[in-house]
């Protein structure tokens, strides 16, 4: 039987943490929340809500990721165990990981990307919770990946479900906001098998890192394009 770990970068959201974690299905194995050097009581609330709860404090998406990664693979989890990425927002509807696990399961996927955009064309975002830029940088992202390596995609969602076996393959190296785009490129680059489904989508909880600001916004961009560009330029 396959085990299922969820990751959960969290930075200082204690209001939402909790209610995430609950909503997991009974079918994950561990829930791994790594804690980004938050100063409210995130930890404590994950931790009571049944979560290991692992501390990064270098500042980065990724770099929370990736704390996460080395745990689990301290595991020595088989290729065929799934990770699957999960916001800490409470934006994302963490029933709906079965929509992201069976694909892998049933019909041997390597990586299932939860996409809010296809979810949006099927009415399953609430009003506002996809800010005009998210939805433009997702646009040029996913545009720019098609370009280069041939490979469609509508969305660089967080949500996501990838198997151990692949996710090793994919040498994951961003510490920080191209964490996403990275993992898809290098997947396209591989070859992988790769699928997206329609996921629901909430506005979050508490004030976005990335979009809720101009200066987020505008670094989470760059940093985005830059991973595009520079992978377009060299060997995986």
């Amino acid at each position: 039987m396959r085990n299922i770990f969820v990751i959960i970068p969290a930075y200082n959201e204690e209001e939402a943490i909790g209610k995430v974690i609950k909503d997991i299905p009974d079918i994950v194995t561990e829930v791994v929340v790594t804690d980004n050097g938050s100063d409210d009581n995130t930890i404590q609330t994950a931790k009571n809500a049944g979560a290991t709860v692992l501390t990064e404090n270098e500042k980065g998406y990724g770099a929370a990721c990736l704390k996460a990664m080395e745990y689990i693979y301290s595991k020595n989890p088989d290729t065929e165990d799934i990770i699957v990425f999960l916001d800490g927002d409470y934006s994302d509807f963490p029933v709906e990981m079965f929509d992201l696990i069976n694909p892998i399961v049933n019909n041997n996927y390597e990586l299932v990307i939860g996409s809010r955009i296809l979810g949006k064309k099927f009415g399953k975002a609430e009003s506002g919770s996809l800010l005009p830029q998210a939805i433009f940088g997702n646009w040029l992202s996913v545009f720019l990946i098609r370009l280069f390596w041939n490979y469609e995609f509508t969305d660089l969602g967080p949500f996501r479900a990838v198997k151990v076996g692949a996710l090793r393959k994919i040498n994951m190296k961003d510490r920080n906001f191209g964490w996403t785009v990275e993992m898809q490129i290098k997947a396209a680059k591989l070859k992988m098998k790769c699928l997206e489904v329609p996921v629901s989508y909430r506005k979050r909880i508490g004030k976005s890192k990335v979009t809720g600001t101009i200066s987020g916004t505008f670094k989470a961009g760059i940093i985005i394009l830059y991973t595009i560009f520079h992978n377009a330029l060299k060997k995986i």
